[in-house]
């Protein structure tokens, strides 16, 4: 057995551990809107439930030298965005919304996707991807390192659910159809792939 301090490591070797041990993570596809109006696109796999009651989902956003990436300047500036779940059908437009864009750039030209109004929110959904949650900022927590805030935690408290209309059926989403795809490291994804069903302990 390796044992290894992570301060004994550089940011990316830390990186490079977390990213490859912790697998498969959940993709959400996040949409958001600038104070100039840009429709902001970017995919994040630092994400996951917090709590159903009420309904909050976290979103983990490295800063880059110190810099917050778009994603979290809007949120912040608009209290806003709409989280959608990757799929196995858009995961090459998902792939696309991840390329280094100027502030002024939309990602969406980038992609095949189409936008529609949300209902409870301004910031648009992705018409193509088949789950859309509309959230507002619940809280934010800068993550500070000796000082310097190095990434942004936000937790997001779910306003409105869209579910493509088959995928839910019984009150239950049907994995088969939704298709999910995962985060692994490197340039790797991961399908949904074969399930073990294990009854919980009474």
């Amino acid at each position: 057995m390796i044992s290894i301090k992570p301060s004994e490591m550089s940011e990316r070797d830390n990186y490079k551990f977390l990213i490859g041990s912790i697998i498969p993570r959940p993709v959400a596809v996040v949409s958001s809107v600038s104070s100039e109006g840009v429709v902001n696109i970017a995919p994040f796999s630092y994400f996951n439930i917090v709590t159903s009651n009420p309904p909050i989902i976290s979103l983990g956003i490295q800063r880059k030298n110190g810099v917050m990436k778009d994603t979290t300047r809007n949120i912040l500036e608009n209290k806003e965005a709409v989280v959608h779940i990757a799929d196995e059908d858009n995961i090459e437009d998902i792939n696309e919304t991840a390329a280094n864009l100027k502030h002024d750039e939309s990602e969406l030209d980038r992609t095949r996707w189409t936008l529609s109004p949300a209902e409870e929110i301004k910031v648009p959904l992705l018409n193509e991807l088949k789950i859309k949650m509309e959230v507002s900022l619940y809280q934010h927590i800068p993550i500070d390192d000796e000082g310097s805030v190095t990434a942004d935690l936000l937790l997001l408290r779910v306003e409105k659910y869209h579910i493509q209309e088959n995928l839910y059926q019984d009150g239950r989403i049907n994995p088969d159809l939704l298709k999910p795809m995962s985060r692994l490291a490197g340039n790797d994804y991961g399908k949904l792939g074969e399930r073990v069903r294990i009854a919980r302990p009474e």
